[in-house]
């Protein structure tokens, strides 16, 4: 999941739900596939060095990152492959895809036969697909977490209209008050406000703590 500390964007983005690695091998040159959502360019280009720390003696380290709501921002490499066949492929895989804050290396050990132009983007094209199925694809939303404080009479009012609402909700604390934290889709976020007023006779307390991207289960 993505925090973020200033506003939020009003679209949803498509991502890797986890961190992956396969292997295939063609014509015996290994090719190894590392997948991972990334969340900027500085922790994508951390996990580059990772892999190439991880395998230093490799052939080629070809990757492709795309970053950003709207998946404006994308790089590759082709990391001496001939230009074209491997990074290329790589990015192409992830935008056909329609994912964006990922970040994909394939780790290419030579095994003295040649594959050609075609053999090498078909290599790193099946890399990258088995390596983005292998980490699953989520649904990253824009959301808001909210602080309650519910007065204690009224905290059983609260449970039970949270059970009809689309939230996820945090461990109460109990002190003067009860208080747990709320999680909403932002687009969600006036109506269960409304609703949990509606069910203290506007007695609960709702504050924004956090502003993040949050993996909403399938509907």
């Amino acid at each position: 999941m993505q925090s973020e500390t200033g506003g939020l964007t009003p679209t949803a983005f498509r991502t890797l739900a986890g961190a992956a690695q396969i292997e295939i091998i063609i014509k015996k040159s290994r090719f190894i596939g590392y997948a991972s959502p990334v969340q900027d360019e500085e922790a994508a280009l951390s996990f580059l060095r990772s892999i190439k720390e991880e395998h230093p003696l490799a052939t080629h380290h070809c990757h492709a990152y795309v970053l950003g709501t709207n998946g404006a921002a994308n790089r590759f490499s082709d990391d001496g492959e001939p230009s074209g066949t491997a990074g290329k492929p790589i990015l192409e895989v992830l935008v056909k895809q329609e994912l964006t804050n990922v970040c994909v290396v394939v780790v290419r050990y030579f095994g003295g036969t040649l594959l050609g132009r075609g053999g090498l983007v078909r290599a790193y094209t099946n890399a990258c697909v088995k390596a983005v199925e292998e980490a699953g694809i989520a649904t990253e939303e824009p959301s808001v977490r909210l602080l309650a404080h519910i007065p204690y009479p009224l905290w059983d009012r609260v449970q039970f209209a949270m059970k009809s609402l689309p939230v996820q909700v945090g461990e109460a604390i109990y002190t003067e008050q009860v208080a747990c934290d709320i999680l909403v889709r932002l687009s969600d976020q006036e109506m269960v406000s409304t609703a949990l007023s509606d069910a203290t006779e506007g007695r609960i307390e709702l504050t924004v703590s956090e502003r993040l991207y949050w993996q909403w289960p399938a509907d």
